[in-house]
């Protein structure tokens, strides 16, 4: 029996060094800015400090291509909700991600 993994572990993506200064400065250009500056920079305070004290760049990554998603998925999101689709039984995938992780 070998004691190494059946699969290969999924590499993280890494952001280019000034991905989160250009992703912040698209949120403050969005009409969406007054929430979604504030709750970036507090998520990317907290993962930040996380880095602090794992010394791992993991959570900053997934902070960044989280509002990275956001901001590319925001026009389909914005046409769904005008077409007035009821969206009452949808599936929280950020919640599923995190339980897998």
């Amino acid at each position: 029996m070998s004691a190494q993994p059946d699969h290969a572990p999924v590499t993280a993506y890494a952001p280019t060094p000034g991905a989160p200064a250009e992703l912040l400065a698209q949120l403050r250009a969005d009409k969406r800015a007054d929430r979604w500056v504030p709750a970036f920079e507090r998520e990317w305070s907290a993962a930040l400090e996380e880095s602090r004290r794992t010394f791992s760049l993991a959570g900053l990554y997934e902070v960044v291509q989280d509002w990275q998603g956001r901001i590319a998925h925001a026009p389909a999101v914005d046409t769904f909700v005008a077409s007035g689709y009821d969206d009452s039984d949808a599936v929280d995938l950020a919640e599923l991600r995190r339980r897998r992780g």
